[in-house]
């Protein structure tokens, strides 16, 4: 991969450091990293899954609607925010890597630098309390 962005390596040493979870991808929507907080989301630690595709982690989570049907990966905030480089917020649930079902609220946004170009977009997420 080619050398990241001033923008994006901030905003992965500002990630490390929140205790939000937080999902990092360059601007073809490859993944980055995530945080420690994103880990027990996601039910697998960073170091053993690594960078990977879009394609990869937009299915590799099973992202499905309050029904149980699997949501297009552009329908994901993340996507959103790279295509249409607008933020974009939604909850659905996903499937961890632990093989657990979770509801997560995820809010997302492009990384913009200098001239307009993009750099990237981070995605912060959360499971919503239950009242």
């Amino acid at each position: 991969m080619a050398q990241p962005s001033i923008e994006v390596i901030l905003t992965r040493e500002l990630s490390s450091a929140l205790s939000t979870p937080v999902f990092l991808v360059d601007p073809n929507g490859n993944l980055l990293f995530y945080n420690e907080p994103a880990e027990s989301i996601l039910g697998c630690r960073f170091d053993e899954t690594g960078e990977m595709s879009v394609e990869v982690w937009a299915t590799m989570f099973v992202p499905t609607d309050v029904e149980g049907r699997r949501l297009p990966a552009e329908q994901l905030p993340l996507v959103i925010a790279l295509t249409e480089r607008r933020p974009a917020h939604t909850s659905f649930y996903i499937k961890g890597l632990d093989g657990a079902s979770r509801q997560i609220e995820v809010s997302a946004f492009p990384l913009i630098g200098h001239g307009g170009r993009l750099r990237g977009g981070v995605a912060f997420f959360w499971e919503p309390r239950q009242s």
